[in-house]
């Protein structure tokens, strides 16, 4: 099948689609022809992503804080029809504290980007969102195997499970899902582990069934399932390499 034709007239935004797994989709999405924005608080950042992309002539670059209610409907209002709303957003690496060390704003900021974010999208979105289309959100595994020092992600990352049953329910026919992804090797993890990076992630892979960390690929190819698919909605999509088994 030609997907390239079948997909030509979709229109799809990402919020955090400047790095990661967002951008792993952004190029999946544009190589099958589809209208892609990708969403993102730096410019800087938004051109180099655009750079690494080619600057294809079907994408668009927009700064927005989705955190922000006036910059979500502002970016709304310039968008245009869509036919899906994606949200890898995710302000999480300072948080990574034990209890005793957590600073109250950096966890305000994981709160904010992982879950009013993304209510935020879905609030301003449907209004310019195709009755056929989707909104998928991006949780974790730490909701499943929470760690030391991940107590407010795993918190946010659990939240969204409910979050999107509700909106499932209350936005029918446009369907609402959330792909979780497992450890994935992506700029965070500089944040995160710091010079540990690759030993962790190694480490990780070794108890893996899968054998191996995941890419951001994996995880936009999962995405695009749950956007084309017409027949899931309220769902949680799991794509960890076997992480909630061990």
């Amino acid at each position: 099948m030609d997907t390239t034709t079948e997909n030509k007239a979709e229109r799809i935004l990402i919020a955090g689609g400047s790095s990661g797994m967002g951008l792993a989709l952004a190029g999946l999405l544009l190589s099958e022809g589809a209208e892609v924005t990708i969403v993102g608080r730096s410019q800087a950042r938004l051109d180099a992503a655009g750079a690494s992309l080619g600057n294809p002539s079907l994408l668009r670059l927009a700064v927005a804080d989705i955190a922000r209610e006036d910059e979500v409907s502002r970016l709304f209002a310039d968008a245009g029809r869509l036919d899906h709303i994606v949200s890898t957003a995710a302000d999480i690496g300072a948080s990574y504290r034990l209890l005793p060390d957590l600073d109250l704003a950096e966890a305000r900021r994981v709160v904010d980007s992982k879950f009013f974010g993304p209510l935020l999208l879905a609030k301003h979105g449907v209004p310019v969102l195709s009755r056929t289309g989707s909104i998928t959100f991006t949780s974790g595994i730490n909701a499943y195997r929470p760690a030391a020092r991940g107590s407010v992600t795993a918190a946010m990352n659990g939240a969204l499970a409910p979050l999107v049953r509700a909106l499932a329910v209350e936005l029918g026919p446009i369907r609402v899902n959330a792909v979780s992804p497992g450890w994935v090797d992506t700029p965070i993890w500089q944040q995160v582990a710091g010079d540990t990076r690759a030993a962790t992630l190694d480490a990780m892979a070794a108890r893996l069934p899968v054998g191996r960390i995941g890419r951001p690929e994996d995880i936009a190819d999962a995405i695009r399932f749950l956007m084309r698919n017409g027949f899931v909605s309220g769902t949680v999509l799991h794509a960890e390499g076997g992480h909630r088994l061990v």
